[in-house]
């Protein structure tokens, strides 16, 4: 389909530019599958202003090209300008096979992909789930199309709340329940220590403070406890080996832990390499910003501006060395910015994390094109998840481990599993469970445009019914019953044959397979795949409901075990590409 709508496209721009000149038109038109039409184009309406002629003028000079195309079976004019294209039946059955072949748009280029991100020291909750599901969808779509990905966890292993850990670890810490269940306790004392802190604050009559002034200057009248958080901060930045060896403690604990998570999930990484990773470059990467004149000193601390003029538009300044010589956040991510690009040479980096964070990417994306970083950078962001009550916060400790909703997703997918099939073995249903359960959690994220807000329910979040994942899984399995029960007649697959209006359908619904990845690739909304299957799985339900298979005559049986085969191929594929897995039946 892909180089079907090329050639249409390069052939109306030519015929317009021979009519009417170069300018102003683009070397290949917009042709694409449309609801009205197979093939449907818009050029004429999206021109008209910029050439200043009637679309439908333009419409008139574009036609008999299109007509010309030996697929074409008929075009028209139609509004204002529309083109629209039905296609020989007999040349989509030719291209069946293109459904399965994605073109290599990323081929010799390098994606850096950031996602999940995790702070070390706390449990993976079902806030994490958007990062880390919506970055391992968008490694392996990339990777599909052709692109070289990195795949990199930027773990929260640094920074000011590791001082506050320290202290707590000296006075709250449960042996025995950090001997049980290590990150739990560490969790445990941290939300102690802010319990304590907010008691001396109020003590004190200083206002409440939130993690995001955790490196502010300390007030006049600081809290004991933020006092003892902070030198504990400066022993370990400053190599204490006491505060160092707990500090990788922490982090080891917490690796055992992401990683059973990650492994539960299907996620992997190519890097890991937190924020300490990047510490012993901080300071050069300050001083360089100094020396090119991106940054500038300002009451003792340094800060980059911003101004429309130079930047695109003016943003607050951006705070990279605080006057007591520590550094932040942004300077590490400055500083993983150019390893990044002299180690891998990305064409594209992109940046998964909540909406909560666009200004500050904002500001680092423009320190990174005044340091010439060559790369297209992309913050992909995606709306927060709450609970019906409001937010959720680690430091007071109302969250929803996301292991207790990855258990809580298996328990309810083998219910259901075993009220439908009760004579599955007990071996089966739990691999059942385990793939229909993290598949709905999974798809019930990723099929919402990223950047919504999520209000989470369990049973939103577990449905098993409409535009789902086990919606999905259960199609695929239909397809394989019906390919097992055919096969018990020694049929197979075989060229298919004069297409009934259902099956023209599902053949073009096929053929979108490779554009709907193509989207997902190039805007970063996995959404559009989730739709798209979810249509498609419509369009085969409409075909076996209304075409035999098992008992249509021998030619047309064997058509139709192929249409069943890509439909099966294709669903397979496309969930795969989510991170979601299928089973062979339920």
């Amino acid at each position: 389909m892909h180089a079907l709508l090329e050639e249409l496209g390069t052939a109306a721009s030519a015929a317009l530019v021979n009519t009417f000149g170069a300018e102003g038109i683009p070397a290949v038109l917009v042709f694409e599958p449309s609801p009205r039409a197979d093939v449907q184009c818009t050029a004429a309406m999206q021109l008209a202003r910029a050439l200043r002629k009637a679309p439908r003028d333009l419409a008139a000079v574009i036609l008999p090209t299109v007509l010309a195309h030996p697929a074409v079976a008929q075009a028209e004019l139609a509004g204002a300008g529309f083109i629209n294209v039905t296609l020989h039946s007999e040349w989509i059955a030719a291209h069946l096979d293109d459904a399965l072949v994605h073109r290599p748009i990323g081929a010799g280029q390098t994606v850096v992909l950031d996602y999940s991100s995790p702070n070390v020291a706390k449990p993976m909750h079902i806030g994490h789930i958007r990062s880390t599901i919506l970055g391992e969808a968008m490694k392996r779509v990339l990777r599909a199309v052709g692109y070289t990905v990195v795949a990199d966890n930027h773990l929260g292993d640094w920074g000011t709340q590791f001082g506050k850990l320290i202290v707590a670890w000296h006075r709250y810490l449960d042996a025995d329940a950090y001997a049980r269940d290590p990150v739990g306790e560490l969790l445990r004392i941290y939300v102690k220590y802010s319990e304590e802190e907010k008691v001396q604050r109020a003590a004190l009559g200083a206002p409440a403070k939130s993690e995001e002034d955790d490196d502010a200057p300390l007030p006049a009248q600081a809290p004991e406890l933020l006092l003892a958080a902070r030198a504990e901060l400066v022993k370990l930045q400053a190599g204490d080996p006491a505060n160092v060896a707990l500090w990788r403690q922490f982090v080891d604990v917490s690796m055992a832990e992401f990683d059973r998570v990650y492994a539960r999930l299907g996620v992997s990484f190519d890097e890991v390499l937190g924020e300490s990773f990047y510490n012993d470059l901080l300071a050069g990467t300050v001083d360089d910003l100094l020396a090119r004149g991106i940054a500038e000193h300002s009451q003792g601390a340094v800060i980059v501006t911003f101004t429309r003029e130079r930047d695109g538009e003016a943003l607050p300044p951006m705070l990279v060395r605080k006057a007591d010589g520590g550094f932040l956040y942004g300077t590490s991510d400055i500083a993983a910015m150019r390893y990044r690009t002299g180690r891998w040479s990305p064409a594209r980096i992109l940046i998964v994390t909540d909406e909560r964070q666009q200004l500050h990417f904002r500001q680092l994306f423009a320190v990174a094109r005044r340091l010439g970083v060559p790369a297209k950078l992309e913050h992909v962001w995606f709306g927060l998840m709450r609970l019906p009550e409001g937010t959720f916060s680690t430091r007071d400790g109302n969250v929803i481990s996301l292991e207790s909703l990855l258990d809580e997703a298996e328990k309810r997918a083998a219910d259901v599993a075993r009220s439908l099939n009760a004579d599955l073995p007990e071996a089966e249903l739990t691999a059942v469970a385990r793939v229909v359960g993290l598949g709905a959690v999974k798809y019930n994220d990723l099929s919402k445009d990223r950047q919504t807000l999520i209000t989470f329910t369990w049973d939103k979040a577990l449905a098993l019914q409409g535009n789902t994942a086990p919606y999905l899984q259960y199609a695929y399995a239909r397809i394989r019953s019906i390919q097992r029960k055919v096969a018990e007649l020694g049929a197979t697959p075989g060229p298919l044959v004069a297409l009934e209006p259902t099956e023209r359908a599902l053949v073009l619904a096929l053929l979108k397979f490779p554009l709907a990845v193509e989207e997902v690739a190039l805007s970063a909304r996995p959404h559009a795949l989730c739709d798209y299957l979810f249509a498609l799985a419509g369009e085969f339900s409409s075909f076996y409901n209304e075409l035999p298979v098992k008992d249509a005559e021998p030619a047309v049986r064997a058509a139709r075990l192929t249409l069943c085969d890509r439909v099966a191929t294709v669903l397979r594929q496309g969930l795969d590409l989510l991170g979601i897995e299928v089973v062979e039946r339920m």
